[in-house]
């Protein structure tokens, strides 16, 4: 820190709301915090009100997710029906109801699909961080290498804790993705289009009492629906409740470089051409969605361009730097360390800016008329190229987490640093 920087002014924090909307981390669906229902703490074989019955909502959701119906759920109490005098409340929040035979529940649930909330639903900001990008770009392949850094290093760095937010989310991220990737070196299926895939909800938790903690929900629209309007309106409203946006990009999917990354490769030019939807495609589709309707048509969400497999980059590398130059950070590890580095952040934005201007001018020019606020990076969620499927060498991730700490300075959790 230099001598001046003890001399500036710090910024005079926003005044604190007494309340905040809660987006569901399940369905997506915002709300106010005195809209939830709850779910009754016991149940009556006497009373048909409190008698074990059906969820209905409960189980469209997980019908839509291919998961099974459950059944004798306790019964669901509407706060409207209690009176105001046995509504239980913290920090301005409704969190309880005292119910007619002086039982307390705490299980509040989502007005529309009846999944059960994070405790600090209501007493902080909803966030939630969605990961876009078109088919084949290896969202569920970074998913996995970002949340694996954000538990092993990154949340350590920050002084916090990367934890899911339940055990069957623990388990199925442990099974189906961690475990295949990194210990047994496996790929990743792609995600189907007919499958939808249940979010993946881990809390970002600080060991600073007085921040609050950061939910993040990270869900994995397989990449065919991103260019089909109507799969994209099933999962719109996620994004557009979203605080920040991981925009995924291949090298792949930019015709001007594709054949010169897969000639370097060892592979025929020309077979991959139909295989990849155009980043482009991807914007104009989420315009049609839900863009186009917001003020002045475009979005001031927090987006990240994360151009992904950037070992791939290595091929176009050279010593004028025509599109890489031989000595560029991009092929480099980056630790930020209890803030963000800016200088760091500054030169990684501005190269990839200018590589995306020179490969794919109309995706840039596009993302610079629809979105108010993006920055720009790359990274290898593997460290090197796979082979048939199966990684040759241990993984080691390259820059993955830059995007998501870019997110939280965004955010307001976290500060951003001027360092060499």
């Amino acid at each position: 820190m230099g001598i001046f920087d003890m001399f500036k002014k710090k910024q005079i924090a926003e005044p604190r709301p007494l309340f905040y909307d809660i987006v569901c981390p399940y369905c997506f669906s915002k709300f106010a915090p005195d809209e939830v229902v709850f779910r009754a703490a016991h149940s009556r074989e006497d009373d048909e009100d409190y008698a074990l019955q059906e969820d209905e909502p409960l189980n469209r959701y997980r019908e839509r997710f291919g998961l099974d119906s459950v059944y004798d759920m306790e019964a669901i109490l509407r706060p409207g029906d209690i009176p105001e005098e046995h509504h239980v409340y913290s920090d301005h929040v409704l969190v309880g109801l005292n119910d007619r035979y002086g039982v307390v529940t705490r299980h509040r649930l989502c007005p529309r699909c009846h999944n059960e909330l994070p405790v600090t639903s209501g007493k902080v900001p909803s966030n939630i961080i969605s990961i876009i990008g078109a088919s084949q770009v290896g969202k569920s392949v970074y998913m996995t290498s970002l949340i694996h850094t954000l538990q092993h290093s990154t949340a350590d760095h920050f002084n916090a804790a990367c934890m899911p937010l339940n055990a069957e989310i623990s388990r199925k991220f442990r099974t189906m993705y961690e475990e295949p990737l990194f210990e047994r070196g496996d790929l990743l299926a792609s995600t189907q289009k007919e499958r939808m895939q249940e979010p993946f909800i881990f809390q970002f938790v600080f060991k600073d009492e007085t921040k609050p903690p950061l939910t993040l929900v990270f869900f994995d629209v397989a990449g065919e629906g991103m260019v089909d309007e109507d799969y994209l309106g099933l999962h719109g409203q996620h994004i557009k409740n979203s605080a920040g946006i991981l925009f995924m990009v291949d090298p792949l999917q930019i015709r001007s470089i594709r054949d010169k990354i897969r000639i370097q490769m060892g592979d025929e030019p020309g077979e991959w051409v139909s295989q990849y939807d155009e980043p482009r495609d991807v914007v104009l589709t989420m315009f049609g969605d839900f863009i186009a309707y917001e003020d002045k048509g475009k979005t001031d969400i927090p987006t990240a361009v994360v151009l992904t497999k950037s070992d791939m980059l290595h091929s176009l590398k050279d010593e004028e730097g025509e599109y890489i130059k031989s000595n560029s950070n991009v092929f480099n590890n980056m630790v930020h360390r209890r803030a963000l580095n800016l200088t760091e952040f500054e030169n990684i934005d501005g190269e990839i800016r200018r590589f995306i201007e020179k490969v794919d001018r109309p995706f840039k020019g596009t993302m610079d008329v629809y979105f108010s606020d993006t920055a720009y990076f790359a990274v290898s969620a593997l460290g090197s190229n796979p082979t048939n499927q199966k990684m040759q060498s241990v993984v080691s991730p390259i820059r993955v987490d830059e995007p998501f700490i870019w997110l939280m300075y965004k955010l307001k959790y976290i500060e951003g640093r001027d360092e060499v």
